[in-house]
């Protein structure tokens, strides 16, 4: 068989394995592989994507026609794996609609947050549904307070296995923000995937999970990857990172400049330099101690404040551009505050174990002081 002038340049090992290929589609996918430098398995699914990877909660905020043009952008540019949910609002429908057609060309990851197994099969057929697709290739339980088991009363880990038998799915996973749940999932040896927060604010425990994942040959699912958007460097964020082989990142994207930044990482990712080094650095010693994370699981609030914003307001007006946080409208949602009726719900429900009444009363005295003239 004659190699291709352009494989001339691939590692060997990609030529030795090119020699046990005999269809032409296979001997292209094996070149476009060879040329990624950015890929990670996740565990023993078996799915090798590209390190860029699409979390499509964001496009919920914006227009059918402009999701469907960021994520066939993405793509036409290598990124091969979607990450959504039920609960992402219209978001599965735009990642439905944008790949119609190429199924066997993207992975997607979908979850569901059912607590029952009617409320698992309903979501699961809805989810197909909107994605135009007759499998998922990983269904994961979103965010649960427990991790589901067979036997455990709720049938959901016995609708994850009949989905996965009839090929409806393909793979189980599970998301969460609560290192006890995460370490159960991985102990139990039922999970082929987690998924959690992990970014270069990391704590030497979530470092643990990483490595426990990767010792029990599970995928490890990067969400808030920016600390939502509380990170505003990303090529620090990414090389951070890319040190960790067997961890995928997903990157929540709503705008094409978002999007163009994380591309241009394929081709020509940062290196972690002393200068991003120092970046991380600052960050970690601004951001120590109690912080909100916006993952939005306090809300909704029976008051009408919108907490996973108006608790962090003191960090994204000195993180993010400030003019976006002192508009009118964001003025008003903030005074929302002084209509807490310190019920105790959202304290409950941090997963980080945050006092967010104590923490919203702070953000709103820094935020009226910044709006009486205090420098920041």
């Amino acid at each position: 068989m004659k190699i291709p002038q352009a494989l001339c340049t691939v590692p060997e090992d990609f030529v030795t394995d090119f020699y046990m290929i005999s269809s032409y589609q296979q001997e292209e996918e094996l070149y476009y592989m060879a040329q990624k430098k950015n890929l990670v398995t996740l565990g023993s699914t078996g799915i090798t994507v590209e390190k860029n990877s699409f979390g499509a909660l964001p496009i919920q905020r914006i227009s059918k026609e402009a999701a469907i043009g960021l994520l066939r952008k993405a793509y036409a540019a290598g990124v091969n794996f979607y990450d959504t949910a039920r609960y992402y609002t219209d978001s599965e429908e735009k990642v439905g609609a944008a790949f119609w057609g190429m199924r066997d060309k993207i992975y997607i990851a979908t979850k569901t947050g059912a607590t029952t197994a009617e409320g698992f099969w309903k979501e699961l057929h809805t989810s197909l549904e909107k994605l135009k697709t007759d499998y998922i290739d990983i269904y994961q339980f979103h965010n649960p307070a427990f991790c589901p088991k067979p036997g455990d009363g709720t049938g959901l880990y016995e609708a994850m296995l009949e989905a996965k038998d009839k090929g409806m799915i393909r793979h189980i996973g599970i998301t969460n923000h609560r290192l006890n749940v995460a370490h159960e999932a991985i102990e139990s040896g039922l999970y082929e995937t987690l998924q959690f927060p992990f970014c270069y604010l990391a704590t030497d425990k979530d470092l643990e999970l990483v490595q426990d994942c990767k010792k029990a040959g599970m995928g490890f699912i990067a969400m808030k990857a920016l600390s939502g958007g509380l990170i505003n460097n990303s090529a620090a964020a990414y090389a951070y990172l890319a040190q960790f082989d067997n961890v995928l990142p997903i990157w929540g994207v709503q705008r094409e400049s978002e999007l163009d930044e994380f591309l241009s990482y394929i081709d020509n990712p940062p290196a972690l330099t002393p200068e991003l080094q120092a970046v991380i650095d600052h960050d970690r010693e601004e951001l120590q101690g109690e912080f909100c994370r916006g993952c939005g699981y306090c809300m909704p609030c029976p008051a009408g404040i919108e907490i996973n914003n108006c608790a962090r307001m003191s960090l994204m007006i000195r993180r993010a551009p400030s003019a976006a946080q002192l508009t009118d409208e964001m003025q008003a949602k903030m005074r929302k505050i002084e209509e807490c009726l310190h019920c105790g719900r959202c304290k409950s429900k941090c997963p980080y174990g945050l006092d967010t009444p104590a923490l919203l009363e702070k953000n709103y005295k820094d935020y009226c002081e910044i709006l009486a003239g205090k420098a920041y």
